[in-house]
């Protein structure tokens, strides 16, 4: 028997989306500190690519009521990297696009003209014909690319290789699986990562993963996809994120061997930032997130019933997803 957790592989990437997706939980509302920390931070633990925010549409996210990056605008980016030097820092910094909510045509600049390296396209499989747009979109204008296929766990399998297919056509650098409502167990991440990885073989893409983590599986459903190949690799400051939140950074840098990476500029973060956070805002694994990732639901009933007065009344919340199925 060989013990390959041991070593690891330098093609591995991590990529920090604390403040894109930590955002849906505050509509971006972050302060400049806290996302300049997080950029510092990232910087200093050795991570590859930080996702600074979304890159969506102004009409639909107005932005007298959403923080700045929900749209993540070259200035305010800049008010947070300075004139970033991937090569100096050892950080590359990544923006994303929903499909059907961005104006991905005019608002992306020229790669040449931003300190952006990279655009994650976000899709729903129907709109997978405006993700291969937006992709090729993106490659043409000098930046790395990814695919994310959200809510995956709702899709059938017959889709999901036609999806596959046309993605591994295109010039996208990698194709992500996304368990955005952390309804997945280790058999599921499995036959989904070898899927992808099988679709993808003969070129030079990677397939990635990110997991939420509704029933406290997001770091093992990762760990897992690394197992199996998969190398690019999403996490979250303390599982920052949208309702239950995400892999929690912490936990990947101490199970990754990679010298590059060093785990204590995080805990310093968790002290100095996450600790005031927890203070206004609720998220991580709570009884009503585990109840929809149970359920294969997405979390949104689950948010609101935080939200509201009635946050610990699981029995009746239960029913209703229960009966909802």
């Amino acid at each position: 028997m060989t013990a390959p957790w041991i070593t690891y592989r330098p093609e591995l990437k991590v990529l920090d989306c604390t403040v894109r997706d930590g955002g849906l939980m505050n509509d971006h509302h972050f302060k400049t500190d806290f996302v300049k920390a997080t950029y510092e931070t990232c910087v200093e633990a050795g991570i590859d690519y930080m996702e600074i925010g979304y890159r969506n549409s102004k009409d639909m996210f107005p932005k007298k009521e959403f923080g700045a990056f929900r749209h993540s605008d070259e200035e305010d980016i800049r008010k947070i990297t300075g004139d970033h030097d991937p090569e100096a820092t050892g950080l590359k910094i990544a923006i994303m696009a929903d499909a059907g909510k961005s104006d991905w045509a005019t608002d992306i600049l020229p790669c040449s003209e931003s300190v952006v390296d990279m655009v994650r396209v976000a899709c729903y499989v129907d709109q997978i014909p405006e993700a291969v747009e937006m992709v090729q979109d993106a490659h043409e204008k000098g930046y790395e690319t990814s695919c994310n296929i959200m809510a995956i766990s709702t899709v059938q399998d017959a889709e999901i290789a036609q999806a596959l297919e046309v993605l591994a056509k295109t010039p996208v650098g990698a194709i992500c699986v996304v368990d955005s409502f952390g309804a997945l167990y280790r058999e599921q991440i499995d036959i989904l990562v070898r899927n992808y990885l099988e679709a993808i073989e003969g070129t030079d893409k990677e397939v990635g993963i990110h997991a939420h983590n509704n029933q406290q599986l997001a770091f093992a459903n990762t760990i897992e996809a690394i197992i199996l190949g998969a190398n690019r690799i999403d996490a979250t400051m303390a599982g920052l994120g949208r309702g239950a939140g995400n892999c929690p950074m912490e936990l990947l840098l101490g199970f990754l061997r990679n010298p590059k990476f060093k785990i204590r500029p995080v805990y310093e973060f968790l002290q100095d930032y996450i600790v005031p956070l927890q203070q206004k805002l609720d998220w991580g694994p709570l009884v009503p997130y585990n109840i929809t990732g149970q359920h294969n639901q997405h979390p949104r009933d689950a948010m609101a019933l935080i939200d509201g007065p009635d946050k610990e009344k699981y029995l009746a919340f239960y029913d209703k997803i229960a009966g909802d199925i």
